[in-house]
């Protein structure tokens, strides 16, 4: 005969195995709707950054823990949902489809696709909120991301694995800095990103377009929450671009980022915060405005050669207002990343294109992450340039000036001419350091626009056919001595007299 304690746990086992046969699952109630976000009960289980499925498909994530309810925000249109509705939980955080079948793609923060083509075929998906990569794990910033502009890669370089922020007012220009650099990559080995945020359906197009055209989709992923997206989507777009940025670059590739912009990423998840009745704070944002961004910005780094060495280099953009870079929110993006690209709306307003500020740009990576070969050029004309501006500032009053000091404007002028590019009109490094060795030296002294970008043609034209050896000495990551510089700018000078 069976003893109690054996009947007991009998009949406990048999009743554990019906249990793991029960497939559990949780039904919450919407209680409310507000533009875009919801207020739901029963889900007294749900996460944080959790994805939950309402009635008729309609997608949101938790984001706020309350006693009896949750707060959503829904990721889709949800006109169709209704008080009353019942909500899924699926137990699973948030996550988007990484793969190599992304590249040349345009899709949404989900992983769906937008340009008409097939599904994105992928066997992984990552979390869109991951850890930052631990300190321990990061190598120095230490490789250049030529951008092929002279006024950036010159005065403000670019390190892989770098933050550098791209501010100025609107219509200054920033995009186009953001897709240059990008189309620099094209023949390079670096997978880009391009993240629009809050963005005209019309101005994305444009983007995509400028990027087929330059043949520099091949390697680009976009991930697009336009303007008419529900503010969740616009929160978690940076995220999951991320997110496909560190699928690759824990693979020991190098990822470029590009986040346009994240002032509207900031309206968003302000919208979001008032209406889940979250406490305002300055300018009515949020508290942890700033968290959302430095956690963001954080995941941006260069992992250790025994990691793969990849690296996720970001570009967020900032929007200011009337050149006001001490703002909130630009003040905020400004402390977190490593350097700021400042774009001015007096330079773009007299035609100096890219309007860069280079008296309020700053790279906090340095001269480290800059080819060897720019030292020898870049150092005095930065020198000069920096002087050259406090100067042209006294001559608006109309003083009498000295030959001595009318040469150094009129080297400063031109120097400012030559820092001028017209958009697409990417250089290499080589050629930009031809180009400045002969400013250095006065080549360009008293010419016009237009005489200046012919004699930088015929430069360019003599640096590859007859110093190819200097060039190879650039990527070499070797330094020019003085004996090559002058080798180079003796060339040029023959070579412009011939031209005269």
């Amino acid at each position: 005969m069976m003893k109690s304690d054996e009947a007991f746990e009998a009949i406990e086992t048999s009743l554990k195995d019906v249990k793991a046969d029960i497939k559990q699952e949780e039904i919450g109630i919407v209680q409310s709707i507000l533009s875009g976000t919801a207020i739901v009960s029963g889900l007294s289980c749900a996460k944080m950054d959790e994805l939950l499925i309402f009635e008729h498909n309609i997608q949101g994530m938790v984001q706020t823990l309350n006693k009896d309810s949750v707060g959503v925000v829904f990721l889709n249109n949800p006109d169709s949902v209704k008080a009353g509705d019942k909500v899924k939980r699926t137990n699973r955080v948030l996550d988007v489809p990484v793969s190599e079948n992304l590249l040349g793609r345009v899709i949404n923060p989900l992983g769906e696709t937008l340009d008409g083509k097939a599904p994105v075929v992928s066997n992984e998906r990552r979390a869109i909120e991951i850890e930052p990569v631990p300190i321990m794990d990061r190598a120095p910033v230490i490789a250049p991301l030529q951008t092929g502009i002279k006024a950036i890669d010159a005065f403000t370089p670019i390190g892989r694995g770098q933050r550098e922020l791209i501010l100025g007012d609107r219509q200054t220009g920033k995009t186009a800095i953001a897709l240059d650099t990008i189309i620099n990559q094209k023949d390079s080995d670096v997978i880009c990103i391009y993240c629009a945020i809050g963005q005209r359906n019309s101005a994305v197009a444009s983007v995509i377009a400028d990027l087929q055209s330059h043949q520099a989709m091949k390697n680009t992923i976009v991930v697009v929450s336009a303007a008419d997206d529900e503010a969740g989507m616009q929160f978690i777009a940076p995220y999951a671009a991320t997110s496909i940025g560190e699928y690759f670059m824990h693979k020991g590739r190098d990822v470029l980022i590009v986040y346009d912009d994240l002032t509207n990423h900031a309206r968003a998840y302000r919208q979001m915060s008032l209406l889940l009745r979250r406490p305002p704070g300055r300018e009515a944002f949020p508290g942890d405005i700033f968290y959302i961004h430095s956690r963001l910005l954080e995941r941006s780094t260069h992992l250790k050669a025994e990691l793969g060495g990849g690296s996720l280099t970001a570009l967020p953009i900032v929007s200011t207002e009337a050149g006001n870079i001490s703002a909130y929110i630009p003040t905020n993006i400004i402390s977190i990343t490593d350097g700021q690209i400042y774009l001015s709306a007096q330079m773009f307003q007299k035609g100096i294109m890219p309007a860069v500020d280079t008296g309020k740009s700053v790279s906090r990576v340095g001269g480290d992450a800059q080819l060897p070969a720019y030292k020898a050029v870049v150092g005095p004309l930065k020198l000069f340039y920096a002087q050259f501006e406090e100067l042209e500032s006294f001559t608006k009053f109309g003083t009498q000036l000295d030959k001595e000091t009318q040469a150094r404007i009129k080297r400063g002028q031109a120097i400012r001419a030559t820092l001028e590019q017209r958009r697409f009109s990417l250089l290499t490094a080589s050629e930009q350091i031809a180009v400045f060795a002969a400013a250095n030296v006065g080549l360009f002294d008293g010419l016009t626009s237009e005489e200046n970008l012919a004699s930088q043609q015929i430069i360019i034209k003599v640096l590859h056919e007859n110093f190819p050896h200097l060039e190879t000495m650039v990527y070499q990551r070797e330094k020019l001595g003085d004996e090559e510089i002058k080798l180079l700018t003796d060339g040029f000078t023959q070579a412009l007299a011939i031209k005269e």
